[in-house]
């Protein structure tokens, strides 16, 4: 006779089949997911790849029933079908990511018990991993039930693929957690390859112009940890959860903050949570995570630390590389190839440093491309390209190799007119044109703005601050 039947699987199903070690002879899983069919193949249990609310794959008998897939409806239905194959069974089912009022109603009229999201997810840290409650993940999971309401994950404004795709891990942990959550951000998605990965991977993420911040119980940042600062939320909003690997310039106040400052990226951050979680993340959110990783670490070219490597390598068994390998090779745009010729001859190279003004753009991402391509320039350890568009120039610095910290550069010349910021390698910043553009009257305009951000650029390199060594300042969180 099976004593036990698992329905549906996901990591929930999976800490109970871990849970079962010695009595998995007596268990039998129906699940049409064939990668969880052939984990649990891996794991000695005897499963069926099948619809789990086909009555017709059941076995003959079962004592217990678990109903454990990630689908609220289909956990209601496969629990239905296992009340009417087994009616003396004990029925215990997970009510899945995110499930409705009425599911969950569904549920308790029909097993025994329901299992609550984010009860199970905190069953998976503290029970079957040995966490304790001062871990990142636990206190994570802690302020997440916490909330009245669901949690919007803000991204920095023009997002890269990092913040995309930690706004999205982190929504999916929410989920996860019994906790309604949007992922969104300001400005545009608009360099090629960060457009492809959203396009080719079908990510979901809402514009701020979209969401009204009162239909939300707290708010969390990623890739960043200020309101107001390189996001479109309203400056000093009131923020729950950051999770960012860039150095804050100032107090970062949340009731959950977590901010690793030698880590790489904050995919890496986002990947760990989901690992310690009990958490697989779907193939199109691991792709997204491992090419975030790669994008900041410059193909773990530049800082990078052992988590990055491990974070990757975690990633890389459930990534999709054909279409990573797509999101790579998108077509450059001829306005890429105007603004890195713009910045190669407009050049201004001073020792081993060189600062470019391409004058008016388009699409403010060639910039970036421009800065990384300007670093191949012999003896070249610093780059700074900037241009005008509706009325801000934006600016950005890339370091390789280089004894100065670029994201303290950028702060010490452009903070004070402006906004600025990022890390040892890698920063940017915005400056609005206000009366430059009236002193422009008598001479070009890309003239007026070369003279005034490369002046305040050099004069600030001349006493340049060193890269940060050791671990993030301890600023208060509340």
């Amino acid at each position: 006779m099976t004593r036990r039947l698992l329905l549906g699987c996901s990591a929930v199903g999976n800490a109970f089949v871990e849970r079962m070690r010695d009595d998995r002879d007596e268990l039998v899983a129906v699940t049409d997911d064939t990668g969880w069919a052939s984990t649990l193949r891996d794991r000695n249990v005897a499963t069926v790849e099948a619809d789990p609310t086909d009555r017709s794959a059941y076995p003959d008998d079962a004592a217990v029933v678990f109903v454990a897939s990630d689908d609220p409806a289909r956990n209601v239905d496969a629990a239905r079908a296992a009340r009417r194959r087994y009616p003396d069974a004990t029925v215990v089912a997970y009510g899945g990511d995110d499930p409705t009022p009425d599911q969950l109603t569904a549920l308790e009229s029909t097993a025994d018990r329901v299992v609550d999201p984010a009860e199970a997810v905190g069953a998976r840290v503290l029970d079957a991993t040995g966490a304790d409650a001062t871990e990142e993940p636990v206190r994570l999971l802690s302020a997440l039930r916490d909330f009245s309401g669901p949690l919007l994950v803000v991204a920095h404004d023009n997002p890269d693929p990092d913040a995309i795709a930690s706004a999205l891990g982190l929504a999916r942990i929410a989920e996860s957690a019994g906790v309604p959550a949007d992922a969104c951000y300001g400005g545009e998605i608009a360099h090629q390859e960060n457009r492809a990965m959203v396009n080719l991977l079908d990510l979901s993420l809402r514009t701020v112009d979209e969401i009204n911040l009162d239909d939300y119980g707290g708010v969390a940042l990623v890739d960043h940890s200020r309101a107001g600062i390189n996001d479109s939320l309203p400056e000093g909003h009131p923020v729950d959860i950051v999770v960012d690997h860039h150095p804050p310039r100032g107090p970062v106040a949340g009731t959950f903050v977590d901010i690793r400052p030698d880590l790489g990226a904050t995919s890496t951050l986002i990947e760990a949570y989901l690992s310690r979680l009990g958490i697989t993340p779907d193939r199109a959110l691991a792709t997204a995570l491992l090419y975030g990783i790669r994008i900041d670490t410059k193909d773990f070219t530049r800082s990078t630390a052992i988590p990055d490597f491990e974070a990757a390598a975690s990633l890389s068994s459930q990534a999709d590389e054909a279409t990573l390998e797509r999101v790579e090779s998108p077509s450059v745009s001829p306005e890429t190839l105007r603004v890195i010729a713009r910045a190669i001859e407009r050049r201004d190279v001073r020792g081993s440093t060189v600062a470019s003004c391409v004058g008016e753009i388009a699409d403010r991402d060639t910039l970036a491309q421009a800065a990384e391509r300007l670093l191949d320039l012999d003896g070249i350890t610093v780059t700074f390209v900037f241009g005008y568009m509706d009325g801000v120039i934006y600016g950005s610095a890339r370091a390789r190799g280089a004894d100065l910290d670029v994201g303290e550069l950028l702060r010490d010349a452009l903070d004070p007119v402006g906004s600025a910021g990022g890390h040892a390698t890698m920063a940017g910043a915005q400056v609005p044109l206000g009366i430059l553009q009236e002193a422009s009257d008598t001479e070009s305009l890309t003239d007026v703005v070369e003279a005034f951000v490369a002046g305040r650029f050099f004069e600030a390199l001349d006493d340049a601050p060193s890269p940060p060594t050791g671990t993030v300042p301890e600023f208060p969180t509340d």
